[in-house]
């Protein structure tokens, strides 16, 4: 296992909410860009979006071997239950969370913080792509 810290940087976008949805996930490791992931989801909610745009930033972060993670994200729906400072009531958002759960026990230290959508812009226009063009 490596010790270098990834740093992901994760946005989910819904049209209409549910509506058209995809997933931006861009990722770095020592200063350099490693992946830019732009997935189409189909119909989805914002916070489904969210969610899975998270779990596919863990997800390659296990694939990576690394121990140590940083993961932002502007949605602090997110943020607040994956830091269980807010309980997960959404039936539909359990089983993304437990995921989640799951993949950050695997890698051992993640540190998960909101950062404001300004700060945010790669994931977010990663996400979009994803709509634009329907990447499955």
């Amino acid at each position: 296992m490596t010790t270098q810290n990834l740093i992901i940087y994760t946005d989910g976008a819904s049209r209409n909410n549910p509506g058209e949805a995809g997933a931006g996930v861009f990722i770095m490791q020592d200063d350099e860009p490693v992946a830019r992931i732009a997935r189409y989801l189909g119909t989805a909610t914002n916070n489904v979006a969210e969610y899975t745009a998270a779990i596919i930033g863990l997800e390659h972060a296990v694939k990576l071997e690394v121990s140590r993670v940083k993961l932002f994200a502007d949605s602090e729906l997110l943020v607040k239950q994956l830091n269980g400072q807010y309980r997960v009531k959404n039936e539909g958002l359990k089983p993304l969370y437990n995921r989640a759960k799951e993949l950050i026990a695997k890698i051992g230290s993640v540190e998960v913080q909101y950062i404001p959508r300004a700060q945010n812009r790669e994931a977010d226009a990663l996400a979009n792509k994803a709509i634009d063009e329907k990447v499955k």
